[in-house]
């Protein structure tokens, strides 16, 4: 945030003033700022979707493996959990906009390097694996910095339409990314992906560089802490918070029983209906017209007037929805279950994202995501090691439903945590009330 002579709290949200900045407004021309931020990630997210896509298709189609998809897993997910225990703390120690804009330009520069490689002749799966690896720490360093930026260009009242937003035009990417990638698959070679990657690359950090979006406050006073002192603290604020200790434990699960949906749908695709570019690209285009969908919804509607009701019905909708597409044999019933648990999704994240910007300060946003990450990218290739081994004996669809029933389980019990469900309504809080309740967590 702004360097700031005192901090304000307007509708329990955490807003910060500044005076030394040209005594202006943090959020003057947010709309314009917000704009162009999601427009420089969208253009980076193009082309590194074509190249996640290249890499789990080519090698699913050459090896047709339920090992060799969780190798995929485990290369795209454990760097980002290692990366995680140290981008979190950089993400509110250091100017967040500079690590976005490092973290793009590695990935750009050993996407290149790829391209030389392929060029000469040469193409493995282990070289696919080993770019995948160096993208996940990239994508480990830009997401906390990412998320914890966006309260400080978004008023905070328009946090979760703005994320509605931002998921719809994620959506629109990635409903453009399965065609674009399974047209050049077909008929052009696989370095022409990650070619378009590192242009979209050059082009998403000139755009972010025309933005200006002053250093948050922590990152501009030099703090005497030790990094595993940073650390300790982002965790130990976490797990005592009323509204973070239970959200991270239903993440938890959710994001462990989640995995063969979302990972496996490509062998159960090959497996179901056939080895074809084409049916992994509607599948993927069936999921994000799904998204894109709710994501406008979310955006326009703004959700329950609890969040957590909202991301309720996300939760209870995907795991039915699972369950229904796992038991189906028929390829244009399965892709309309698929739009529909795409559409579930930002009734999922929006609401707990925006809660999540809300509810924590701003010098701990970082951390916190950070520690989201931590979670996400430990679980889903330790669910992957045995899902993924377990695919090879047991049909995708059979894996699929019995996890969906999990997930319908667990959004069950959330609507019997009251005092986690009360959370989800916005309350006011006093500039008081926020300096006791950080005292008590912290305790």
């Amino acid at each position: 945030m702004l360097s700031i002579s005192r901090r304000r709290q307007t509708g329990g949200i955490f807003i910060e003033n500044s005076n030394s900045i040209e005594n202006q407004n943090p959020f003057a021309n947010w709309k314009q700022k917000t704009a162009l931020f999601f427009g420089s990630q969208a253009i980076t997210l193009f082309g590194s979707s074509l190249v996640l896509y290249a890499i789990i298709w080519y090698i699913t189609l050459t090896t047709e493996s339920g090992v060799m998809t969780m190798m995929i897993v485990i290369c795209s997910f454990v760097p980002q959990f290692l990366i995680s225990f140290f981008s979190g703390v950089w993400a509110d120690k250091y100017n967040r906009k500079t690590l976005i804009i490092l973290a793009d330009g590695g990935i750009a520069i050993a996407t290149l390097a790829l391209i030389v490689y392929m060029m000469a002749g040469y193409t493995s799966v282990a070289a696919l694996l080993f770019i995948a690896a160096v993208r996940s720490v990239g994508a480990g360093i830009q997401m906390p910095a990412v998320n914890a930026i966006i309260p400080q260009i978004v008023p905070g009242e328009k946090l979760i339409k703005v994320n509605g937003i931002n998921g719809s035009l994620q959506s629109i990417v990635n409903l453009a990314t399965p065609a674009v990638a399974g047209a050049i698959m077909i008929y052009g070679e696989i370095y022409n992906l990650m070619m378009i990657d590192v242009i979209t690359a050059v082009i998403g950090i000139s755009i972010l560089l025309l933005i200006s979006i002053p250093k948050h406050k922590r990152a501009e006073t030099p703090v005497k802490t030790s990094y595993f002192a940073d650390l300790n603290e982002g965790f130990k604020y976490s797990m005592h918070h009323p509204f973070l200790k239970p959200l991270f434990i239903i993440y938890a699960f959710f994001t462990i029983l989640c995995v063969p949906a979302s990972f496996l749908n490509v062998l159960m695709v090959t497996q179901v209906f056939g080895g074809d570019y084409l049916y992994l690209t509607l599948n993927e285009m069936s999921f994000f017209i799904g998204m894109l969908i709710g994501g406008l919804l979310i955006g326009t509607w703004g959700g329950f007037k609890n969040r957590v009701k909202t991301m309720w019905v996300g939760l209870f909708s995907f795991g039915a929805l699972t369950v229904g597409f796992g038991l189906t044999d028929t390829l244009w019933i399965y892709l309309i279950l698929m739009m529909l648990v795409g559409l579930t999704m930002p009734f999922a994240n929006s609401p707990m994202m925006s809660m999540i910007q809300e509810k924590v300060e701003p010098d701990k946003q970082g951390r916190v995501f950070s520690l989201m990450q931590i979670l996400f990218s430990s679980l889903m290739p330790l669910a992957m090691l045995f899902f993924g081994p377990l695919a090879d004996y047991v049909p995708v669809q059979t894996i699929v439903v019995y996890c969906g029933i999990g997930i319908v389980i667990i959004s069950i019990a959330v609507l019997f945590d009251k005092k986690f469900y009360r959370q989800g309504l916005f309350e006011a809080k006093t500039g008081n009330e926020f300096e006791e309740k950080k005292e008590e967590v912290l305790e």
